[in-house]
């Protein structure tokens, strides 16, 4: 397992990917960074942190996925291996919010952005990115943003979290590996944010509707149970929550 530490970049994920694309890397090669400029979230948000107070790391996983339909599934052992992580540092009421932000109680603490490339031979090389907020403890206007500190009142060490959420990692792939994924899938379910509660959510349209949590379906749409018994499904970023 290589790791490649630097101090300032403007994306790990863009960092790794361009060595990934030149240089032949060993499998779990990891890029960790003090500071990133241009971090990235799902569908193009943006993350900004404060200088070596944070988790910044991008993994690099290949030989694990075999098919673009198993795509999700990568999503879900990245979560739950950082909340495998975190629990073994006594961090308490830890959900993943759909499909992939990591919660303490009702503030998000951790983002992933997985991007994923298909080789000519059919392979699937996957860039894990991870922002993990640890030690800095403001987040101005951002009110739904919270840290380690913050939730423990405690500082925490960054390399030894990194060690513990790729060992985490490299057993959930494993799983993948042997087509354990049905695992998985229900440790997933079982920790989704808000399972089960009355909700309030808003679609595209700006329309806000009640609805509870069902699953997340193979496709990794949000599976909700509306106020007329039917079932709807949302794609990334076609419903927000409201909470």
């Amino acid at each position: 397992m290589k790791v490649i530490k630097l101090d300032a970049i403007d994306s790990t994920n863009d960092f790794l990917k361009g060595l990934s694309q030149t240089q032949n890397m060993e499998n779990f090669t990891i890029v960790t960074a003090n500071s990133q400029t241009k971090g990235k979230g799902q569908m193009g948000s943006s993350w900004q942190t404060e200088r070596g107070k944070n988790l910044i790391t991008s993994i690099l996983i290949r030989d694990t996925l075999t098919s673009i339909e198993g795509i999700f599934v990568l999503n879900i052992a990245v979560a739950l291996a950082i909340i495998g992580a975190l629990k073994k540092y006594k961090i308490p009421h830890l959900f993943i919010k759909w499909p992939n932000d990591i919660m303490a109680e009702n503030k998000k603490i951790a983002g992933i952005l997985i991007e994923n490339s298909i080789k000519e031979n059919g392979r699937i090389d996957s860039i894990v990115g991870i922002g993990l907020n640890v030690n800095q403890t403001n987040f101005e206007n951002l009110p739904k943003a919270s840290s380690l500190k913050n939730h423990m009142n405690l500082d925490f060490d960054i390399e030894s979290l990194l060690e513990s959420i790729v060992s985490e990692i490299q057993t959930n792939v494993e799983k993948i590996r042997n087509n354990e994924t049905e695992f998985l899938w229900k440790k997933y379910t079982a920790n989704l944010f808000r399972k089960d509660s009355p909700t309030v959510f808003e679609d595209q349209n700006s329309i806000k509707f009640m609805g509870l949590i069902q699953r997340v379906n193979s496709d990794g749409k949000l599976e909700i149970l509306l106020e007329d018994d039917s079932v709807k499904q949302f794609g990334i970023k076609e419903v927000t929550m409201i909470y």
